[in-house]
């Protein structure tokens, strides 16, 4: 069970919006199922209209009104309590129940000795995503003026949450690990624009597939920019050579605004300083890094292009394989209560099934739902500096599966990607143990559907042609400008279908001209305007 708890000054708007249709239609027969003695002596549970509702919202006001109390932020407390959407209903009696106890352990009743609150627990059907779910609205100054504690109070309905999912036998949440959530906002910009997934899933798998191919932070820069982010550092302040921080885009619609997420709203595993520990540190690595951060910064191209524009031998494949399964053995004698490892195992593994998702799937199929559910295992609440138990890497899966044009016979194709099931399994497993039921029945779906894409997909991905190079360009484009043939090699890497390299025509001509910018010209990809930040 979810609380989600805001604060305001607009005691009759709020109330007037929770019985009427909502932004979407979605509220269908708005009524009370529990409220303080006073406000259930006069309203039933009748479905609320607009007077009801302004009439329910004089009587939570009463206190303020009368003793001219003013509370900072606003004196309007309000809280929705939400289930998974696989949990189902409800019946109003549970719901009342569930809500007196909140109410009781927040400290709103006369309980605690003080004098009690008002407030008021409305239902109003399930939200758009199908979760069953109670709004609680409540004024923050008691009967007697007095005004009610709001210290640390979101931390305190957390708490208060998992000891109600117990005592009514919810499904009990994470208190280990916790996914980003989506906004309204950004499910709704999906829908009207026909994407399978909001902005944030899709950025944050490619982000984590980048990083865990990357050996370094640099290489982490170029390998996000190559696959067609929009990226631009945070600075420390008054600095442009310390880096703090990172925010990514995708690159926007015409007519439309850039929507930028930091790595930490997108994972809390994707940020900076998480992604620093797990890469190579030197002087010169930290320098390198700086220089690719400005030249994203600025959209220029990349300062000193490295590993991710190498194309990996098909022999690789057995080699990577095998160290899924060295990380995957090891994970058999890590303990459970070892966080961190877990978390970066399952990390390594996401990142691994989101390559394998671009490699294969034109939109994001079962293997991305794969990868998310991983990921779900990779986001600590809290990480500790080191894992107690150190784990092999698995970058190199992810690097071959992340160069798209990278072919393989059929046997390592398989053998790949029963390791990475098998270590699914054994995060899976790991889960059952800990008797985490969520994130054992979202694992073995999502697995047991991405084993049958890669089955389908398995016989065209065996070799079929050479992986394109810089000498195969230069080739077969003599008076192309090295510029040019850089730019052609990250386009035909970055997309999908054949590796062949296809003959320049008269349109793309500019592309064998390319060079510095005249002045005065303007620079196509640059945003005047920098977008909106999440």
């Amino acid at each position: 069970m979810i609380p989600n708890i805001t604060q305001g000054d607009r005691m009759a708007g709020l109330m007037i919006y929770l019985a009427g249709p909502g932004r979407a239609n979605e509220h269908e027969e708005p009524h009370l199922v529990a409220g303080d003695s006073a406000l259930m002596a006069w309203h039933d549970d009748n479905e609320l209209n607009r007077d009801a509702a302004l009439d329910m919202a004089n009587a939570l006001d009463r206190a303020r009104q009368f003793y001219k109390t003013e509370v900072d932020g606003g004196h309007v407390f309000h809280c929705s309590l939400s289930l998974a959407a696989e949990e189902g209903q409800l019946t109003d009696a549970q719901w009342s129940a569930i809500a007196n106890d909140f109410m009781k352990d927040m400290d709103f009743t006369e309980d605690g000795g003080k004098a009690p609150a008002r407030w008021v627990a409305v239902r109003h059907g399930l939200s758009k995503n199908g979760n069953d779910h109670i709004h609680i609205v409540a004024s923050m100054i008691r009967d007697d003026g007095t005004k009610w504690n709001s210290w640390k109070s979101k931390y305190k309905s957390q708490q208060v949450a998992r000891a109600l999912e117990k005592k009514y036998g919810l499904n009990e949440l994470d208190v280990v690990r916790a996914e980003r959530g989506y906004t309204p906002a950004e499910q709704a910009k999906a829908t009207r624009q026909g994407l399978p997934e909001v902005e944030r899933h899709s950025l944050a798998r490619k982000v984590r597939t980048c990083a865990a191919a990357s050996t370094d932070e640099a290489e982490f820069v170029r390998r996000a920019r190559q696959e067609g982010l929009l990226v631009r550092p945070r600075y420390a302040a008054g600095r442009t050579d310390v880096v703090t921080g990172y925010s990514v885009a995708v690159r926007p619609r015409t007519g439309e605004r850039a929507v930028w997420f930091g790595g930490n709203s997108l994972g809390r595993d994707l940020a900076l300083p998480r992604l620093r520990s797990e890469w190579d540190s030197t002087p010169e690595t930290a320098t390198a890094a700086v220089a690719e951060w400005n030249a994203a910064a600025r959209n220029r191209r990349p300062v000193r292009p490295g590993r991710e524009t190498l194309q990996p031998s098909a022999e690789l494949w057995n080699k990577y394989a095998n160290d899924i399964s060295t990380l995957r053995e090891k994970l058999a004698t890590t303990p459970h209560n070892d966080h961190a490892a877990w978390a970066y195992a399952a990390r390594q593994t996401a990142a691994a099934f989101g390559a394998w998702s671009k490699r294969i799937e034109p939109t994001p199929g079962p293997l991305a739902d794969a990868a998310r559910e991983l990921a779900k295992s990779a986001q600590l609440r809290c990480y500790p500096k080191r894992p107690a138990v150190a784990l092999p890497s698995a970058r190199g899966a992810t690097m071959i599966l992340l160069a798209a044009t990278s072919k393989s016979e059929r046997a390592a194709y398989a053998l790949m990607f029963r390791q990475l099931a098998q270590t699914a399994r054994a995060i899976h497993d790991m889960h059952k143990a800990t008797d985490d039921l969520r994130r054992v029945s979202g694992l073995a779906a999502a697995v047991t559907a991405a084993g049958k894409a890669v089955e389908a997909s398995a016989t065209t991905q065996t070799i079929t042609a050479q992986p394109i190079t810089m000498e195969a360009l230069r080739e077969q484009h003599p008076g192309a400008s090295e510029e040019a043939l850089w730019a052609r090699l990250i386009a035909e890497r970055s997309r999908g279908g054949s590796p062949i390299p296809t003959t320049l025509t008269r349109a793309e001509r500019t592309l064998q001209q390319a060079g510095p910018k005249r002045p005065g010209e303007p620079n196509r990809d640059h945003h005047p305007k920098p977008g909106i930040e999440r």
